[in-house]
């Protein structure tokens, strides 16, 4: 059975869509702002119908004495953060304050309402402005509940991403209709893959056809591309005919989660605003928002360019789904569809190396494929081709060289090499990240710098919870003193990445256990 690269996404019916339903009155409110975060209004859910609220906007706005943030909080019930009655006991370990938070970030379906998409199913959220489910962060938290046993729950949460390819045509960034024009790095085939840990390898045909769908979502436009037409959406055809991916979104207008500050980025640029926006938006995609890895000048975000770049890490990550989806069609029996994804994944690890590993430096870089050459901004992921295991020994040593060298630092490993305000940048440590340098490493049997990163994350991350209470969302690296990295907003507590990937490398690296779990009071006396 051959593939179909058409991508048809079902509609969401009848979803509360803030920035297009309350047209002028959302601007006007993200703008003023009426709220610190452009995120709460976003959230917001409208006590009447949208349409009805609009048309009350435009009779009393220039009444005397109209407030504008009286009339949002007449209007709209303001998001609430159930995690935000949980007070943590200072006397348990880290890694039972973890266990502990499981259901305080748990979300049945059924919760919330406005431009909350429902989901059927349980689910885990972030934490602190993140009351909904995201895609990439999911497969960390989930490493964090496999450990903790929670079985249903990683199944729970494998279903509602599957729901959603099923009724969108693809995993949005979250379950939110903002988010519904891009997507995530997908992780999905890892997740069906933990899964199989789990329930064994029925779970490769029984989600197959959802990871199919998955992936005509990314390739979608392929089959149109030539030398005259090398874009489309997600995918890029080179001029040797390489075919590889990068991050988009179908919308060239400003987040609604981000409004005011998305607008003002534009205006500083001096640039098309619907360029720049198309930027900030695959950025976001990229999970990476922000970062020097996606700036023409390495600094500043107002010269962002990133649908220009074939990220490193996403062509690693479609690498893998191209051989789930192989290893899925031989399950089928299915030896020609077999075949078929095996050459795809042949094909994109060959136009890897070429393009994207770089001998003289011995590192993977992103590639410009409008300017033609590599980017040549260090940044971590330069390991997810280790990951994978498509590096060849020889490049894999000089990569971990370079972690050692250069990314290695007090708490673990900083994000790249470049000072920003960005939260993607140094000094910032991103627990993903280091999961997957360490299982990058140990891949290629660099167990002792693996060990090393896994040691002083852990340490970092106990330290922080025994001075504040919290796992946090990101940390800083390099100053050990600090309690929380900092980037384009406020540090989140909670944290469901953090909690995953800490137990995570506890199971891994038992005789990192007393690190975790003495009690706070011993760690205090150190």
């Amino acid at each position: 059975m051959l593939l179909s690269y058409i991508f048809s996404p079902l509609p969401v019916q009848a979803q509360y869509r803030p920035e297009t339903d309350l047209q002028e009155l959302f601007r006007d409110v993200q703008l003023l702002p009426v709220f610190p975060d452009s995120k709460t209004f976003a959230d917001c859910v409208p006590l009447q119908e949208p349409a009805y609220i609009l048309q009350a906007y435009r009779e009393q706005r220039q009444q005397p004495g109209f407030d504008l943030k009286d009339f949002v909080l007449e209007h709209f019930l303001l998001p609430t953060q159930p995690s935000s009655n949980f007070t943590t006991d200072t006397s348990l370990s880290v890694t039972a304050h973890i266990r502990q938070l499981w259901p305080v970030l748990t979300r049945m379906p059924g919760d919330g309402g406005g431009s909350l998409l429902p989901l059927p199913h349980a689910y885990v959220v972030p934490g602190g402005r993140f009351q909904e489910i995201y895609y990439w962060d999911s497969f960390f938290t989930m490493l964090g509940l496999q450990v903790s046993g929670e079985k249903a729950l990683i199944q729970h949460m494998v279903d509602n991403f599957t729901h959603l390819i099923h009724t969108t045509g693809h995993i949005p960034n979250g379950n939110r209709s903002y988010y519904l024009s891009r997507s995530q790095p997908p992780f999905y085939a890892l997740m069906l893959h933990l899964l199989t840990q789990e329930l064994g390898r029925d779970v490769l045909v029984k989600y197959a056809s959802a990871l199919r769908k998955e992936y005509a979502f990314w390739m979608d436009g392929v089959e149109q591309l030539t030398s005259a037409n090398p874009t489309h959406r997600r995918v890029v055809r080179l001029p040797d005919g390489s075919i590889l991916n990068r991050y988009w979104d179908d919308q060239p207008a400003p987040r609604p989660e981000s409004y005011k500050e998305d607008v003002h980025i534009a205006q500083e640029s001096g640039r098309n605003p619907e360029e720049v926006y198309r930027h900030i938006r695959a950025a976001a995609e990229s999970g990476w928002d922000f970062s020097s890895r996606w700036f023409a000048d390495k600094q500043n975000l107002s010269t962002i360019h990133t649908t220009d770049i074939l990220p490193v890490d996403l062509n690693s990550l479609l690498f893998h789904m191209e051989l789930t989806l192989a290893e899925m069609a031989e399950l089928e029996r299915d030896p020609v569809e077999a075949k078929m994804f095996r050459q795809k994944a042949k094909a994109r690890r060959k136009a890897l190396l070429q393009h994207m590993w770089h001998d003289g430096d011995g590192f993977f870089y992103d590639y410009d494929f409008v300017q033609g050459k590599s980017t040549d901004i260090p940044t971590l992921a330069a390991v997810f081709p280790l990951y994978f295991c498509m590096a060849k020994r020889k490049q894999a040593g000089a990569v971990a060289e370079r972690l050692q060298n250069d990314f290695l630092k007090a708490g673990g490993l900083a994000t790249t090499l470049v000072h920003t305000d960005q939260q993607w940048d140094a000094p910032n440590g991103w627990a993903p990240l280091q999961w997957m340098s360490i299982q990058a490493l140990r891949n290629y049997e660099h167990e002792e710098l693996a060990r090393t990163i896994a040691t002083r994350w852990i340490t970092l991350g106990t330290e922080v919870h025994e001075n504040t209470g919290r796992m946090v969302e990101k940390y800083n690296v390099e100053n050990l003193e600090l309690d929380a990295g900092g980037g384009e907003y406020p540090n989140q507590d909670g944290f469901g990445w953090t909690n995953g990937v800490f137990l995570k490398l506890i199971a891994l690296y038992p005789e990192l256990r007393p690190i975790a779990e003495q009690e706070p009071t011993l760690l205090q006396k150190q």
